[in-house]
């Protein structure tokens, strides 16, 4: 990770002092461990603030969306396939954006580091390809970094960029080595009803904050259905029946366009799995359409056209 922080500090000071880019976006230490946090950098001195670690977990795809300039930004394999969905949904241009690919370790979850040591304080954690150490008030342990990485990185499809104009580090393995279709296996056996408890039971804890949505680079509508008041396509209550609306209109609003990259499970603050839901919509989208979203910028989004020979998928 440390080679890989100075190749991306470098480049970036490049990219800076000959005015390629107006902007590097990418990620600085958190203030608290485990939560590093985008960071934009305007001057080559900035530059030097970047890093590159397990805990590098926000999609940095959002940050394009209508912005001036033309930014350089640090893209593993999700990141850069929503570049490329948002450069066909025409919210990104392609010249205005450099792209510097980097391959995706894996992840790590917070939430399951943290889980190891209820009730003690972490104060510091470190990294290398195998192990974590975890240091806090009176104890340092060693994990091993493998059981603790974001679930959706066990199932990556993509770990190295798809697009980019220079590529930091070596590129590495394809896939996280886990089968991408069980995700959506739970779903597939159980009958309608037993479906629609398993779904109450996944976001009764839902608290309407929103926060999956704004981190989603998919979600880039100026108004957005929930919001929306004339006509008012949901309540804005705190009832089952408007939470359960709009998950299930959102969850549409993104099927085809998901690269699973996670953000929305990382920014829940109680918790919930949202991949339970997309991941079965993916699954029928690879499925019936043949086709993973983000991996070119000339094949569409299969539910964005329309062909007379389209799967009646309904049928």
């Amino acid at each position: 990770m440390n080679d890989i922080t100075q190749q991306i500090r470098t480049t970036a000071r490049r990219l800076l002092e000959e005015k390629t880019v107006d902007c590097v976006i990418g990620y600085r230490k958190g203030t608290v461990p485990m939560q590093e946090e985008p960071y934009f950098a305007y001057s080559p001195e900035e530059a030097d603030t970047l890093v590159w670690t397990g805990f590098c977990v926000n999609n940095l795809a959002n940050f394009l969306i209508k912005r001036p300039g033309r930014n350089a930004i640090l893209a593993q394999g999700c990141v850069s396939r929503n570049i490329v969905g948002l450069i066909k949904e025409n919210q990104v241009q392609r010249e205005n954006v450099y792209i510097l690919g980097v391959h995706s370790p894996g992840m790590l979850d917070a939430e399951k580091i943290k889980a190891q040591f209820p009730d003690r304080v972490i104060t510091k954690v470190t990294e290398d390809e195998q192990e974590i150490l975890v240091q806090g008030w009176g104890f340092e342990e060693r994990l091993e970094r493998k059981k603790f990485k974001r679930n959706n990185c066990f199932t990556c499809t993509h770990r190295n960029a798809v697009l980019y104009d220079e590529f930091i580090g070596e590129q590495g393995p394809g896939t996280g080595g886990g089968n991408i279709d069980k995700v959506a296996a739970p779903w597939e056996a159980m009958d309608s009803d037993s479906r629609w408890a398993a779904f109450e039971d996944a976001f009764k804890d839902c608290i309407r904050c929103y926060a999956c949505r704004n981190v989603c680079p998919l979600c880039y509508c100026d108004v957005c259905f929930v919001d929306e008041n004339n006509p008012q396509w949901v309540g804005k209550s705190q009832l089952d029946a408007d939470i359960y609306t709009f998950h299930i209109l959102r969850a549409f609003h993104c099927a085809g366009r998901c690269t699973d990259c996670g953000a929305c499970e990382s920014a829940c603050p109680v918790g919930i799995k949202m991949r339970t839901l997309t991941g079965k919509l993916e699954k029928d989208i690879r499925e019936f359409y043949d086709y993973q979203p983000g991996l070119d910028l000339e094949t569409p989004p299969p539910l964005t056209l329309y062909r007379p020979n389209d799967p009646d998928v309904a049928g």
